[in-house]
């Protein structure tokens, strides 16, 4: 059975980020992605994404974004950049491979069994399966019994085959806003959120917001120790989703309470025929190759850590979560400062 130093899991950009600190290191990693390329969500997610940063602000370690640096790539840009990052990477990776469980073994390694049969051991397990390959569906009352189109944003890829429809959008985030607002132009759509849109302007005193929490240091504190459960992100915004909401496309309303059939019943007791749901609600970790591993996780299936280091095995490390230790720590510009903490702890570790 082949043996090596790390065992990644994940392809996609915190995966990536993984294996290069890995082997600045002094160590060897085996990257394992599951698709058949090695750009983590980013060619499946809808045609019209942009990053939220501009490119400078959007790099990982070692490998500048290139092109205007003041740009807001799109998604096919992203995916490009993670293809040329992977190419360059002195590290396996091994695509179409799955891993289906992870377990403990005598001495502090792991066995890594994948799909199909084969296995491996590894002297350490670096999680990084990304924040966005379990898509969440809330259990909203009645959903369940929806007659309509009803799909998570991580399915919607652009507003044609919804043209002259009834559309309710559920969400409240960058990606519920973005994907209301273009389907407002072509069907009579509504924006469903349990409280009101919070905005942040993307530019400020004639810089993106990105460059105030770059030279401030917020991008990187350390805020995930100080939060009991992780703030709700505002809407980055130029002044245009703000201004469409305000002309009602998509018109805002608090979240149905009730749905039977096609029909939704709203907060005031109205009852309206709609014809698909979306749900841009976000995300949770998709860890269930460690559900088997003692610890590793809590009862919710959420990685038990301390900046990104397993409480439970002091070979695992996870990389790419949400608020892993800062607000950029499953993006593009951040998750390379928590791959390189989780590389310095495995290669001691290791040693």
């Amino acid at each position: 059975m082949q043996h090596v130093d790390v065992a990644v899991i994940g392809g996609g950009q915190s995966g990536l980020a993984a294996a290069q600190a890995l082997v600045r290191a002094g160590l060897e990693p085996l990257v394992l992605e599951a698709s058949e390329r090695a750009a983590g969500s980013w060619p499946r997610y809808y045609d019209s994404l942009t990053l939220f940063s501009p490119a400078r602000f959007s790099a990982l370690p070692g490998l500048p974004f290139g092109g205007d640096p003041d740009r807001y790539p799109h998604r096919d840009e992203v995916a490009g950049y993670l293809d040329r990052y992977a190419a360059r990477l002195d590290a396996e990776i091994r695509l179409g491979c799955r891993v289906t469980r992870v377990a403990a073994e005598a001495g502090g390694r792991f066995r890594v069994d994948l799909e199909g049969g084969a296995a491996l051991t590894a002297g350490a397990v670096v999680a990084a399966s990304g924040s966005f390959g379990n898509p969440y569906r809330p259990a909203l009352p009645g959903l369940e019994s929806f007659t309509g189109r009803l799909l998570h944003v991580a399915d919607y890829r652009g507003p044609e085959v919804f043209a002259g429809e009834r559309v309710v959008v559920v969400g409240a985030g960058n990606s519920a806003v973005q994907v209301a607002a273009e389907l407002a132009l072509g069907s009579r759509t509504t924006l469903a959120t349990r409280a009101p849109v919070q905005f942040a302007r993307r530019r400020l005193w004639g810089r993106d917001l990105h460059f105030w929490l770059t030279r401030t240091g917020l991008d990187a504190a350390p805020l995930a120790r100080l939060l009991r459960t992780p703030p709700i992100r505002p809407v980055l915004d130029d002044g245009r989703h703000r201004a469409a909401l305000a002309a009602g496309l998509p018109e805002r309303r608090p979240v149905f309470t009730g749905v039977s059939g096609d029909e939704v019943t709203w907060a005031d007791g109205a009852v309206e025929r709609v014809d698909a749901v979306v749900l841009a609600t976000g995300y949770r970790p998709h860890l269930p190759y460690l559900a088997g591993l003692d610890g590793a996780l809590d009862a919710a299936g959420r990685a038990r850590h301390r900046d990104g280091a397993s409480l439970a095995h002091p070979g695992l490390a996870f990389v790419g979560l949400e608020w892993q230790r800062s607000l950029s720590s499953n993006t593009l510009r951040g998750v390379g400062r928590d791959a390189a903490r989780a590389a310095r702890r495995l290669a001691r570790h290791l040693r």
